[in-house]
């Protein structure tokens, strides 16, 4: 893993903003990876990101704030500093359906999602195997109708002692309440089994099954208090015919999904994604 540095800038669209970026690292002896950048011009934002190798940096990273604050104060920047050497922590929740579960999992093996994953929290033993594979803890935390709120409070009582820096809902077939949601904001990323808003609710396929539809989709996405209105990270899509049955349906929206999903966690990872209002810019 490399130990790139990387600037996260949102501010008030004007002029210098990049000349002024770039002048300060270019200023304190750091060397420019990539800079992606977009100005939104219904909002008048400015939004970038900045990867710099900071071998030679004569800044220590700690204490970059306190030198960039004049820069930061004259545009009115809201900014982050990241470093891809410090792997977050993930935290994945997840019901029965195993697919997101598995291609998280193996990305993970594989080195291409650069995390930690401390806990694996369900609501059913069924992909206890699946995580005694990977070697991952594995807790079963039952959700009846009649206990929900309690058997939240042991999630965040889990969640408090293993501090992740995010989780994410591969098929976790249960709504999350407000005050859980509001404790980790922009925190929690799911996948939707529908190409959203199109579809929203239970059985998307089967919505999308009765009326015909030429296209399914799949959609990763924040999660909010308003259920599956969370700012968009990814999506995508699959052709469907008329020759393709439910069945068919159903399995290229299993191979959708846990692509959007693994894309989506890859690039909230590597410090893509931008955040303004309801939606996301992502750099690639």
């Amino acid at each position: 893993m490399k130990n790139s540095a990387i600037l996260l800038v949102a501010c008030p669209d004007q002029k210098g903003e990049v000349a002024s970026i770039s002048d300060f690292v270019y200023r304190h002896n750091g060397n420019i990876l990539h800079a992606d950048e977009h100005a939104d011009e219904d909002s008048g934002l400015f939004l970038m990101r900045v990867e710099f190798d900071p071998k030679d940096f004569d800044i220590d990273l700690a204490d970059f704030g306190k030198h960039f604050s004049p820069v930061a104060e004259k545009f009115e920047m809201k900014w982050r500093l990241a470093q891809l050497a410090q792997r977050p922590r993930m935290i994945i929740l997840v019901s029965k359906y195993d697919h997101c579960l598995v291609d998280l999992l193996y990305r993970h093996k594989s080195g291409e999602l650069a995390c930690d994953i401390p806990l694996i929290i369900s609501n059913h033993p069924d992909n206890q195997p699946i995580a005694d594979f990977y070697r991952i803890p594995y807790v079963t935390i039952p959700v009846p109708k009649d206990a929900k709120r309690q058997a939240e409070e042991k999630i965040l009582s889990l969640l408090r002692q293993h501090d992740p820096d995010f989780m994410v809902l591969a098929r976790y077939m249960q709504v999350l309440s407000n005050d859980f949601v509001h404790q980790y904001p922009q925190r929690i990323i799911n996948i939707h089994h529908s190409f959203l808003p199109a579809f929203v609710g239970a059985k998307p396929y089967h919505q999308a099954f009765t009326r015909g539809v030429k296209l399914i989709g799949a959609t990763s996405h924040y999660v909010t208090e308003v259920l599956d209105d969370g700012p968009i990270i990814e999506q995508d899509v699959v052709r469907i015919s008329h020759r393709d049955s439910l069945d068919d349906l159903l399995q290229k929206g299993r191979d959708l999904e846990k692509v959007v999903l693994s894309r989506a966690v890859r690039w909230h990872i590597e410090n893509r994604v931008l955040l303004y209002g309801n939606k996301t810019v992502v750099f690639d």
